[in-house]
This record gives C-alpha cells, sequence and structure tokens, in this order.
C-alpha cells in the first residue's frame, strides 16, 4: 500500500472512498469492500484519502471526540482491507478553507477521481458546502453506501465510543467486527508493578484521551505469534500519581521476557471494574491480586464455554 501526504497526479483513474475512518469498523469496512471491488471491475486504482488530525481536532480541540484508532493502527487497518493507496490530508488552516469548488477542482481533477464513494452524510469544502449533490452536477461518478445496522443499532464511530465508555466491550466488537484493541511500543516506567510482584509492560498513550479507563481482562498479540492472557489497567493511577497521565500497564500471566521496545497490541475482552484510588500500597497490591484472580476465572469459563 502507497502512503501519499500529498495530493499527486495519477497515471490511472482513482476509486477514491473519502473520511475520517476513526475505527475502521462495519460500516467503514463496508465502504472498503466496495471500493475494492469496483475498483477491480472498472480498472482503477483503490484509493482512500483521510485526515490527520480529525476535522473536529483542528476545530474544536476541547470538544473533539476521543480516538478509537491510532494514524498507525488505521493505516494498517487500510492495508489489511486491500486498499492499494491512501493519501493523507494534512487538515490545518489552509485545508480547511478550500471552497467546495477549489477542491473538486484542485483536488479530486488533479488525482483523476474516476469514482466517489461516501457516507450517505459526506460534506467538504469550506462551511461544508458540497456534498453528493454538487459532486455528480460536477461529473463525478458518486457512489453512497448504505447505513450498517447490527442489533437494531447504526454502526458509527459514535455508537463505538459509547459502548466502550459504558463498559460494553462485546457490543463494541459487534460494531468493530473485531475485538477493541490498543497497540504501541512497550516502554519503561517506574517499576512499582514489579515491586508489588505484578510485573507490567506499560504503553503510553498517543492522545491523552482513550476511549475507555478502568481494569480488564485482555490478550496481548505481536510477540511471537501466540495470543497472551493478562489483566490490563488503562488510567492514571490515582493511589500514586497527581494530575497523571493516561497508561496502559498490562501484567501478563506466567510471563517473565525483557520485552522493552516491542510493537504490541493489546485486545480487550472484558471490563473487571472501574479505576479507583487506593489508601495505601498494601490496599492497592491485594486489589490487583483480585483482579488478576477474576482475569484468570475469566479467561477459564471462557475456555470452558468453547469446548
Amino acid at each position: 500500500m502507497q502512503v501519499f501526504r500529498h495530493i499527486a497526479p495519477s497515471e490511472a483513474p482513482v476509486a477514491l472512498a473519502i473520511g475520517n475512518f476513526d475505527g475502521v469498523h462495519l460500516g467503514h469496512q463496508a465502504i472498503l469492500t466496495a471500493l475494492r471491488e469496483r475498483a477491480a471491475s472498472a480498472g482503477m486504482v483503490s484509493a482512500v484519502m483521510t485526515f490527520e488530525p480529525h476535522p473536529r481536532e483542528f476545530f474544536t480541540p476541547a470538544m473533539a471526540p476521543t480516538r478509537l484508532t491510532s494514524l498507525r493502527e488505521k493505516l494498517e487497518l487500510f492495508d489489511a482491507a486491500g486498499v492499494e493507496r491512501v493519501y493523507l490530508c494534512r487538515f490545518n488552516k489552509r485545508f480547511a478553507s478550500i471552497s467546495a469548488q477549489d477542491f473538486m477542482r484542485e483536488v479530486l481533477h488533479k488525482m483523476r477521481a474516476g469514482l466517489i464513494m461516501v457516507g450517505d452524510d459526506f460534506r467538504f469544502g469550506a462551511a461544508r458546502a458540497g456534498g453528493l449533490q454538487e459532486l455528480r452536477a460536477h461529473g463525478f461518478a458518486v457512489e453512497s453506501i448504505a447505513d450498517v445496522m447490527v442489533d437494531g443499532v447504526r454502526v458509527s464511530s459514535t455508537a463505538i465510543r459509547d459502548a466502550l465508555a459504558a463498559g460494553d466491550l462485546a457490543l463494541a466488537e459487534r460494531l468493530l467486527g473485531r475485538s477493541y484493541s490498543i497497540s504501541g511500543h512497550v516502554a519503561h516506567g517506574d517499576k512499582l508493578g514489579r515491586q508489588l510482584g505484578y510485573p507490567t509492560a506499560n504503553i503510553y498513550m498517543l492522545h491523552e484521551r482513550p476511549p475507555l479507563f478502568g481494569i480488564y481482562a485482555v490478550k496481548l498479540s505481536g510477540l511471537d505469534g501466540r495470543d497472551l492472557p493478562g489483566v490490563a489497567s488503562l488510567g492514571v493511577r490515582p493511589t500514586t500519581k497527581v494530575q497523571g497521565k493516561p497508561l496502559l500497564e498490562v501484567h501478563l500471566f506466567d510471563f517473565d521476557r525483557d520485552i522493552y521496545g516491542r510493537h504490541v497490541r493489546v485486545h480487550f475482552l472484558k471490563k473487571l471494574r472501574d479505576e479507583a484510588k487506593f489508601p495505601n500500597l498494601e490496599a492497592l497490591k491485594r486489589q490487583i491480586a483480585a483482579d488478576e484472580q477474576a482475569a484468570r476465572d475469566y479467561f477459564k469459563n471462557a475456555a470452558s464455554q468453547e469446548i
């Protein structure tokens, strides 16, 4: 998959999907599947145009939604979906001020967009002045993809954020088409977990507002081809920190290897409890032991149900 950070002229016509694609959920996947199929049948290049940062992070950073996926995760999911090109547009003051007319002329025509695939509510250009009608009026072939519904719920990034915030990981998984996960590099921490007898792999958040907080039963992938079970805390560590920044700490069961610097993915499977502040380290240690047992019980029960 090719990634462009500028709008480059294309030798071949492009079938283009445009959007933020945060989470790359089942609705996004429906668009990408149709994109790949239309591109193949028409002899076009399948491509996605997405934005960094999210436009709402640019306009109203304090009110912007939490991110479901980092840029790296999003690109990995595009690649897995078979997208051939990604146009990564830097969303800044200049980009936000492009009129709908100029966007069609200077961007879409320049990149030879032979087919444009978007959601029904797609808007573009300064003040969101452009939409499907304007694209068709200017000669673009446009295909909008209907909403995807799961259990009566419209699949959307907002619905997934709501499910994660409520601790409903099962619903989030159904809307995503996979378990919710966070990836990152294992970094050195303050070694408190090791001192308490529960060493952790620490992953610092690229963005300080993750979509979920609390204690979870998890699996970690990316080390040796296996999914390793464990218990994780994602939060600000109120027992030991004042105004701490979010940190993902994963304690793997029966595991003792140096994995600093490794890029791993943590899959969230079951919420055990909310983060809490404890009066002292001994109370925290007792709760960690209870959390580990609760996670072990979860995996034991899950294994028994598969038999």
